[in-house]
């Protein structure tokens, strides 16, 4: 697959402070790509490099194998969506939508209008006053505005930010939709999980300005290379341990079978096992005894917590077992993640 964007050593910094540190990374064609991170972690600063609102300190930009470093803005074939849709309140809905193309004198407006409005939904929506159009309704015109010119890359920054948690779990499948159908790449910044575990194809997890994990949504769930990223996405319970040798490991003062290998023996390891893959089963048949102290009704699941081995455990099950009642822990070998110890968390 060809590259379609590639981020080379990119650093930036203003005065002293540096927001990016050497940032590498690769975005396919038609890829959908998120940002991941807290505030500050630099996530916006490399979207804002890639659209040619900044320019990076040190480093490089290529776009299909050419360098876009002196390509202002308006050259790049991008467009940007962002949290506040700035959209035009003196126009409705299809004048909107139209502007790019008018500014661009092409033909055919009305048609593109149409199409476009009815990839997001707004299929009759023209003539409408965007004032009097939903926070959700208004974020689909601002899209449709973006996708209207045929962009090569659609960035979007927070694009969900502003919406109710309802609409926005809908327009987080909407989105991913209509990336499948228009074909092209997505460049997606957020601080919320759940939205790039939902929509995204490859996750950039970031932390002060380093890239610290790229991978497929369920390789950076299921098997983060660093505490950061263990603790950052979802919920996990985090314990130190050592490896006496390869498929074993001692933590919580338990020896356990797990699946991981090529560690030195006797390295100290930082385990990572999420909630729900902790069984509570019978105190004499779990690897671990312990007592829950706290539940919590979540919905779909209970939320308790076990003191169990001097460690409080964090435990998700469909079945409650009461406060105060002592309970055994299972932890299947294959559900078990071990990583190297790392301090403050190591780039990509």
């Amino acid at each position: 697959m060809e590259h379609c964007i590639h981020l080379v050593d990119i650093t930036k910094t203003f005065g002293r402070a540096t927001v990016l540190d050497r940032i590498n990374l690769y975005i396919d064609e038609n890829e959908f790509v998120t940002l991941l991170g807290p505030s500050g972690c630099g996530k916006t600063t490399t979207l804002r490099i890639i659209g040619g609102f900044e320019s990076p300190t040190q480093g490089d930009i290529l776009f299909r194998g050419s360098s876009w470093k002196s390509v202002p803005p308006h050259r790049r074939k991008v467009n940007t969506v962002f949290q506040r849709y700035a959209l035009f309140p003196n126009m409705n809905v299809a004048d909107n939508v139209a502007f790019g193309l008018r500014v661009n004198r092409q033909s055919g407006i009305s048609q593109k209008v149409a199409e476009m409005l009815k990839l997001v939904n707004l299929d009759g929506y023209q003539n409408r006053s965007v004032t009097s159009l939903s926070g959700g309704q208004q974020q689909r015109v601002a899209i449709a505005r973006a996708l209207v010119n045929k962009p090569q890359v659609l960035l979007l920054d927070e694009p969900l930010g502003a919406l109710d948690l309802k609409l926005r779990k809908e327009m987080q499948i909407e989105l991913k939709k209509m990336q499948q159908q228009v074909g092209i790449t997505f460049v997606y910044v957020t601080h919320d999980q759940d939205e790039a575990l939902t929509m995204s194809d490859t996750i950039a997890v970031m932390n002060e300005g380093r890239i610290l994990q790229i991978g497929k949504p369920e390789d950076i769930y299921n098997e983060p290379k660093n505490k950061f990223v263990a603790q950052f996405i979802g919920e996990s319970n985090l314990v130190p341990g050592t490896m006496p040798e390869d498929g074993h490991v001692i933590f919580a003062g338990t020896p356990f079978r797990c699946v991981d290998s090529g560690f030195t023996p006797g390295e100290a390891v930082d385990v990572v096992i999420r909630p729900e893959d902790i069984a509570l089963v019978a105190p004499e048949t779990g690897a671990l005894t312990g007592v829950v102290c706290h539940t919590q009704f979540k919905g779909v699941h209970y939320e308790m917590q076990v003191e169990a081995a001097g460690v409080n455990w964090k435990v998700h099950s469909t079945v409650l077992s009461p406060v105060g009642k002592t309970v055994g822990m299972h932890i299947a070998p294959e559900l078990i993640h071990v990583m190297r110890k790392q301090h403050g968390g190591t780039p990509c």
